[in-house]
């Protein structure tokens, strides 16, 4: 699955399109990161109309939560693509609500799994809007996963969706019905060609929960 990733792509080196139109300060405030996990703070790409970039919680909230901060109540980080569409949960974010998340690198129990030439890349994923009595909102994102590719098998029985680049305006618009989401199937499923896992020794960056 992927229970961390990382962000350590420079801000002038992030793809162009998540640089169109962004929070306020993010061009002079933003941070590279070596680890990100669940219920951190994400940045994403969604789309209502038009393409803009923003910071959500990463683990998926539904709209009809009472208590969003509800510690008793699992929060999914991850959603099986190949379900997505059944669950009651997911199903309407994954008609209207697809993002993407940019990485640089994600991990598998003492791996690194990123690209050779170390560009960053899209995680795709869906996202839900919860919004309180009073009116606030609080958005949230959870990773689609998949079959494993050729590299990933031997570490895990599933992997991360990664959406390839130019497909953006794609992967996040609304879709009028199962039959044109079908058309989103033939990019879930990515090559391992170009990519490449490293060992890592760091102890305190893998101790990673079971999934």
């Amino acid at each position: 699955m992927c229970g961390r990733f990382e962000l350590k792509t420079k801000f002038e080196k992030l793809p162009t399109v998540l640089k169109q139109d962004y929070p306020s300060g993010l061009d002079s405030q933003y941070e590279t990161q070596n680890l990100i996990r669940p219920n951190d703070p994400v940045l994403v790409i969604k789309n209502e109309g038009r393409l803009k970039t923003t910071f959500m919680k990463w683990g998926f909230i539904s709209p009809w939560a009472r208590d969003p901060f509800d510690k008793k109540r699992p929060i999914p980080f991850n959603a099986r693509s190949e379900t997505v569409e059944e669950k009651k949960l997911f199903s309407r974010s994954w008609q209207y609500k697809r993002c993407l998340i940019p990485a640089s690198g994600f991990f598998e129990k003492k791996y690194r799994i990123r690209k050779k030439n170390y560009e960053p890349f899209w995680l795709g994923g869906i996202w839900s809007k919860w919004t309180s009595p009073d009116g606030s909102e609080l958005e949230s994102c959870c990773v689609l996963t998949t079959k494993p590719n050729d590299l990933i098998k031997p570490l895990h029985h599933r992997m991360p969706v990664v959406v390839p680049n130019g497909f953006e305006e794609q992967w996040t618009k609304k879709e009028k019905d199962s039959y044109e989401l079908k058309r989103l199937l033939s990019i879930m499923s990515w090559s391992s060609e170009g990519w490449v896992t490293e060992q890592i020794n760091n102890k305190q960056t893998y101790q990673m929960s079971l999934f």
